[in-house]
């Protein structure tokens, strides 16, 4: 049983973590939430999520506890994984990473030189579809990845587009994060990175709300689209991998997660449209951070040894702070 609070109210997907490790009370022993204000205490302290949890300060949070969940405001996660990190408590922190990159590399250096368990909350992760792409990459099914296409875009209501125009690269930063952590995975440190931002003037916003990403490799290229204000962008939110034997295609990713699958075997003619359905598990909503919590739990008790490695996690917000320099 691990002992684990939580540091901070302000992150968008907080509530829905806490009630992800609450309902794993076999794994977790929850001692108590400190919300990193007093807003954010009135705001979401009274959720359904955090229903008779002490409040507690952060102070009394790391003393007492195994692990720490990091789900303070964006700004704030990295500075507050710092203090737990000094006190070597493992960390499930969301993402994405904030601070500069030094702060962050120092965050890494302290974790790895301590032995913790710094995972960050980078969702597709644990997606089925992209579970079964590392497993073909791992057998040498893809040959050598030539190219990735990836989208993740919504149809955000005015309120939350006005939230993101407070990060620089707007939902490029929130969103193409996620979509970067997996082709850092595929496809490793890209050689030169060049990003793209527009304004539509919607509701007469300043926001940059769509992006577009290109991250250039010795021999092949990713892209990375997001937009804010795309009709059932949703629906289209894809990770597409082509490499010199194959080609997989996950659209949509998630409710529904669909996969198709097409190598130099099924495809018999250049011309047209040969591939196969993978089947897939499509986890309902309330369940899509079952996997990422049960993994930390594994990584932690040394059940598993996570994958994502310090230096992964440093190559995403490296080359992320590259994308959001073109917004400047």
């Amino acid at each position: 049983m691990i002992k684990i609070g939580q540091i901070g109210l302000g992150h968008n997907h907080g509530a829905a973590k806490m009630a992800t490790i609450r309902k794993f009370s076999n794994l977790f022993d929850v001692i108590g939430i400190a919300p990193e204000n007093e807003m954010w205490m009135e705001k979401r302290s009274n959720l359904p999520a955090y229903e008779g949890l002490p409040i507690l300060t952060a102070d009394e949070i790391i003393r007492n506890c195994d692990a720490v969940l990091v789900e303070t405001e964006i700004p704030l996660l990295t500075q507050t994984a710092q203090k737990c990190a000094d006190a070597r408590k493992h960390i499930l922190m969301d993402k994405p990473a904030s601070g500069t990159l030094s702060e962050f590399k120092h965050l890494l250096e302290t974790a790895k030189q301590n032995n913790l368990v710094l995972q960050l909350g980078y969702m597709y992760r644990y997606n089925p579809a992209i579970l079964k792409c590392i497993e073909k990459l791992n057998n040498n099914e893809f040959g050598q990845i030539t190219s990735i296409n990836a989208e993740m875009s919504a149809s955000d209501p005015v309120n939350y587009r006005r939230w993101l125009s407070q990060f620089p690269g707007g939902g490029m930063y929130i969103f193409g994060s996620h979509l970067l952590d997996l082709i850092i995975r595929f496809m490793g440190r890209p050689v030169n990175v060049h990003s793209l931002f527009s304004t539509s003037g919607k509701d007469n916003l300043k926001l940059k709300d769509q992006a577009l990403a290109v991250l250039e490799y010795p021999n092949g290229m990713a892209r990375i689209y997001t937009s804010a204000i795309e009709i059932n962008g949703y629906g289209r939110r894809q990770f597409i991998i082509s490499g010199t034997k194959a080609t997989a295609s996950i659209l949509p990713m998630e409710r529904p997660c669909r996969m198709t699958w097409s190598d130099t075997e099924i495809a018999k003619h250049h011309h047209e449209d040969f591939k196969v359905t993978v089947p897939v598990a499509d986890p309902p909503k309330e369940c899509r951070y079952d996997d990422e919590v049960q993994s930390f739990y594994n990584y932690v008790t040394g059940k598993e040894k996570n994958p994502w490695t310090y230096e992964h996690d440093y190559i995403v917000q490296e080359t992320l702070l590259k994308i959001i320099e073109g917004e400047k």
